[in-house]
């Protein structure tokens, strides 16, 4: 259906104009750049926010490899800025602990799927299917003040007497069950779930208004199988959150009654030290690892699915070819949807499954690894024998490939039961899903955001700093996360606060050291991103044309800064994929030139 369905037969033009008039004229700030409806300054606010996040949450990591790194140093300024938590220059256990957990959090939900998700899918759908904005614009509001008081309450919890949760990101009971387990397990377990439960609000209407949009407001000729990737990436991915997001959802809430009710959906047979065996009985622990799995292992797609196409339509552009394979990109990741739902319990392999059930999953987790590979294969021939332009969107696509490639390689072990019973809750998986789902979808979203950043601000960022950034930033990960997976192998648990005090690790102290040092650095370099796209909003070369990168799909046909409404008049219409590049002699088509008009293309 055309987005011009919504408005009245003839009155494209007038309707418009009449949103130039309310929105550039009669808006104050606050109603234009905070209670803003347009999709394009809403993507800004979930961009916005989180980078924020993304930079409490890499300094979270700071302190704690300072810990793990240098367990006998002190660093008297931890105390100044940690009060309690640094006492004598040394980061607490509860502190470490709290900082594990909300690092992981904040990270995978807020970053990893509200940051990139928020930030592309609300940006890139209205403009690339040809319409005026979400099919609910105050839904879509909604969608972001849910997030950002979501992050108000997370934050909240560090100026808790008792401090932040700290019973690591998954919340796993009892410690995220009864507060008497832990001081982190007190106020800053509600606020913690109180926080994601607004966060799951705000997925959900994101997610209902990106399925909404897409299938419902395509501008005329604009079918599914013209869809970009980057497209397909976002509303696939709101599918899966959809779907799987209600399911924790509803584990948090039996997790409240646990918590504040008398309840044991998860609790049976607990005796605290001191305090005496607790009226608990009939509950199982298990019962919230199948709950949070079944959104845990679709979240880790729901993160990376954006990048997917991201990267998918960044590197056709600056490879001037067609993407190879589309409709097997498309069905990869469908494929990858479907087998998303079916392989939680790869996560529960040492919860005591049954060995054959646990064979099934193991069949499961390796087929997804089909799909994943199909795209892999397709991108390779993309890039073979391109005219490629090294811009920094491409040098960070590019780098996603080879990061998803090495990360992806170590979840076959990880999939087969009988090895991941040896490497469970070791540094081999930190190791993996780091670089297949921190460092690709980190990737994934710098290579968004130094591509559309000119249709976003209508200015350039420096293209010397985002090269710079790239080359210390997957320099730094690889040589963060590779050595991790040789402490893994050799059973180095994960969350433990001092390795010095084991015999068996205190080898390992130098290669500890050698990590936290690289992982300062590499944070350290962030602050080039971070320059780099605040100054260009501002002081950033302006645009003189509207379609920089010489691209083919429809976001690049409207003005160089866009009003509310997206184009000027009619809405254009589709004839063509968005990857006809280097064809018939012409360098790019784009997706509005009818057939056999290819010579009347403006540059």
């Amino acid at each position: 259906m055309s987005s011009e369905a919504v408005l009245h037969p003839g009155a494209a033009v007038a309707h418009i104009e009449g949103h130039h008039d309310v929105h550039h004229h009669k808006q104050s700030f606050i109603t234009k750049y905070i209670f803003s409806t347009d999709h394009k300054i809403i993507a800004k606010q979930f961009l916005i926010t989180g980078i924020i996040w993304a930079v409490l949450g890499g300094f979270m990591s700071v302190l704690f490899r300072l810990q793990l790194g240098f367990p006998d140093t002190t660093f008297p300024w931890l105390e100044t800025i940690l009060g309690k938590w640094g006492k004598g220059g040394h980061i607490s256990q509860e502190a470490y602990y709290s900082l594990t957990t909300i690092h992981g959090t904040v990270m995978i939900f807020f970053v990893l799927t509200a940051g990139l998700s928020g930030t592309f899918a609300n940006f890139l759908i209205p403009l690339q299917i040809g319409a005026r904005d979400m099919a609910s614009p105050f839904m879509n509001m909604l969608s972001y003040w849910f997030f950002f008081a979501a992050s108000i309450v997370m934050l909240s919890s560090f100026f808790v007497q008792t401090g932040p949760f700290a019973g690591g990101w998954t919340a796993y009971p009892p410690l995220s069950a009864l507060g008497e387990a832990s001081p982190g397990s007190k106020t800053g377990m509600d606020l913690w779930l109180t926080s994601l439960i607004l966060f799951v609000v705000s997925q959900l209407l994101g997610g209902l208004n990106y399925i909404s949009t897409v299938l419902n407001m395509r501008t005329k000729g604009m079918s599914m199988t013209r869809l970009p990737l980057s497209t397909w990436g976002v509303f696939l991915q709101a599918i899966l959150g959809v779907l799987s997001f209600p399911v924790l959802f509803s584990g948090f809430i039996l997790l409240i009654f646990d918590r504040h009710f008398g309840t044991s959906f998860y609790l049976s047979d607990i005796y605290i030290q001191g305090v005496g065996a607790l009226p608990h009985e009939g509950g199982n622990a298990i019962l919230y690892q199948h709950l949070f799995w079944f959104l845990g292992h679709p979240e880790v797609y729901i993160a990376i699915l954006p990048a997917f196409g991201i990267v998918s339509e960044v590197m056709s552009t600056n490879a001037r070819k067609p993407i190879f394979g589309y409709s097997a990109m498309v069905m990869s990741m469908f494929a990858i949807v479907i087998l998303a739902f079916l392989v939680w319990a790869h996560h529960m392999f040492v919860s005591g499954m049954n060995p054959f059930l646990g064979s099934i999953f193991v069949l499961l987790t390796l087929l997804i690894a089909v799909p994943s590979s199909i795209k892999v294969f397709n991108w390779l021939t993309t890039l073979w024998r391109g005219n490629i332009r090294f811009t920094p969107a491409m040098l960070f696509c590019i780098g996603f490939v080879s990061v998803f490639i090495s990360g992806g390689l170590t979840g076959i072990y990880m999939g087969n039961s009988a090895i991941d019973i040896h490497i469970h809750d070791t540094y081999f998986i930190i190791a993996h899903f780091h670089l297949v789902m921190g460092v690709a979808s980190m990737f994934g979203m710098f290579c968004g955001v130094y591509h559309w950043f000119p249709k976003m601000y209508g200015r350039m960022m420096n293209s010397t700093l985002g090269s710079i950034h790239f080359w210390i930033t997957i320099v730094g990960a690889y040589l963060i996360f590779w050595p991790m997976h040789y402490l893994g192998l050799a059973g180095m648990p994960r969350r433990y606060y001092d390795y010095s005090s084991w015999e068996s690790f205190k080898q390992f102290a130098e290669v500890n050291k050698f990590i936290s040092v690289v992982a300062i650095i590499t944070f350290s370099a962030q602050f080039l991103f971070l320059f780099n796209f605040f100054h260009s909003i501002f002081k950033g070369r302006k645009l003189t044309k509207k379609n920089p990168w010489k691209a083919n799909s429809l976001e690049w046909t409207t003005p160089i800064n866009p009003g509310h409404g997206n184009w000027i008049g009619e809405i254009p219409e589709v004839h063509r994929w968005p990857y006809d590049y280097s064809k018939d002699g012409h360098d790019y088509i784009p997706q509005t030139v009818p057939v056999g008009q290819e010579d009347n293309i403006e540059d």
